[in-house]
């Protein structure tokens, strides 16, 4: 991708990103997000990626001294924008897979905000991606950027929200719950005995013929599993085996753990990614399963929670939309649901407006959608 530039009403140049551009990336990232990054952490993300190189813009302005505006840098840039490849599957159909995009990193710098700046690089990001054959993009904003998007003619297809598990009827599991009540937090207690209930549940279902083992990369015959599932989904992201290791395994943050399945003549048969927490944290994430067979996938759904019991976890946290088989799996496994506004919304920008992934991206509700699925680095702070 070769960095270009246009001047965006005479004030702002906005630019295409490239490798060399990640610590000023950075730098704005840092200056935006509690959550810090490094250079590197953006160069996995956007250049690492074994479905494609991101589409990342910076804006800069024009003329003058730039830290007239407060707080930055001559030659660092004041908002910026990401929208990262992902391999999306219609239906099962591979032939008509496509990379899309999956908007990231949305960030002004606090001293220029209000300003109208990021109107132009959404323009610029998807003036681009269109270019590149991308058929849409697709992202979850936060409740800060949602607007913005809804303004410049995004589709809103769908919600997301944020499930949790009690493991420990602990003061930080009361906390955590006390977001979404007084009664969620009351009721502690009684969500972490039907926790219990539903995960011995679990553990019927999935019978006693599994080996389940840590995963140091992701095993070739993920791909075929993957499209055995892709079958069953009007949306999914192709899980093959480099994409995961990468995804995964080889993220920077190094906070996820991948467990892997086998039966009983020793085939690989899924896997299940968790992100246990960080010291003096109490939250554990349920990120990513995928196994054709449920009673596979009720062994690592078991095994991953149990794996985040006991790295100390007071509970869990997933993500699912809205409707989804997801959620359904969450349910039966014990985890509570927010309050009705906590809330993300699943936004769409069609480039192409006959290609089968635009209509099977309006059907938010037959997604394979987890938290591995989200553009977040890793889901903890």
């Amino acid at each position: 991708m070769t960095p270009s530039a246009e001047t965006t009403k005479g004030e702002f140049e906005t630019a295409l990103c490239g490798p060399g551009d990640r610590a000023e990336q950075a730098r704005l990232f840092n200056a935006c997000f509690q959550k810090r990054v490094e250079a590197r952490h953006l160069a996995w993300r956007y250049d690492e990626n074994p479905h494609g190189a991101a589409v990342s813009l910076l804006a800069r302005p024009v003329g003058g001294d730039r830290r007239e505006g407060g707080g930055v840098d001559a030659a660092d840039g004041v908002c910026g924008y990401a929208c990262s490849p992902r391999f999306a599957v219609p239906g099962g159909r591979r032939d008509q897979g496509a990379a899309v995009g999956q908007t990231g990193d949305v960030m002004t710098h606090p001293d220029w905000r209000k300003r109208g700046i990021f109107s132009g690089l959404d323009r610029a990001c998807m003036g681009e991606t269109a270019r590149l054959g991308w058929p849409l993009a697709f992202g979850l904003p936060n409740r800060r950027s949602a607007h913005i998007f809804q303004q410049l003619g995004w589709e809103t297809v769908g919600r997301v929200r944020p499930w949790t598990l009690v493991l420990r009827a602990d003061a930080a599991s009361r906390a955590a719950r006390l977001v979404d009540g007084r009664w969620a937090a009351w009721s502690v207690p009684l969500a972490a005995m039907r926790g219990r209930a539903a995960r011995r549940k679990l553990r019927a279902r999935a019978g006693s013929s599994w080996v389940v083992a840590p995963l140091e990369r992701f095993p070739a015959e993920v791909d075929d599993l993957s499209a055995r599932v892709e079958a069953d989904f009007a949306w999914m992201v192709r899980r093959d085996a480099d994409y995961l290791t990468w995804r995964f395994l080889r993220n920077p943050s190094g906070r996820h753990r991948a467990l892997g399945a086998y039966d009983g003549a020793g085939a690989f048969a899924g896997y299940v990614v968790v992100e246990p927490p960080t010291a003096g944290e109490a939250a554990g994430y349920l990120v990513d399963v995928l196994a054709p067979d449920d009673a596979a996938r009720a062994a690592l759904l078991s095994a991953g929670l149990d794996a985040l019991e006991a790295a100390g976890a007071s509970y869990v946290r997933a993500t699912a939309i809205d409707g989804s088989w997801w959620q359904d799996r969450l349910q039966r496994c014990g985890f509570q649901p927010p309050k009705a506004d906590n809330h993300l919304i699943v936004i769409l920008h069609p480039h192409d407006a006959d290609h089968p992934l635009v209509a099977a991206a309006r059907e938010t509700t037959r997604w394979y959608f987890t938290d591995g699925d989200r553009d977040d680095e890793a889901m903890g702070g």
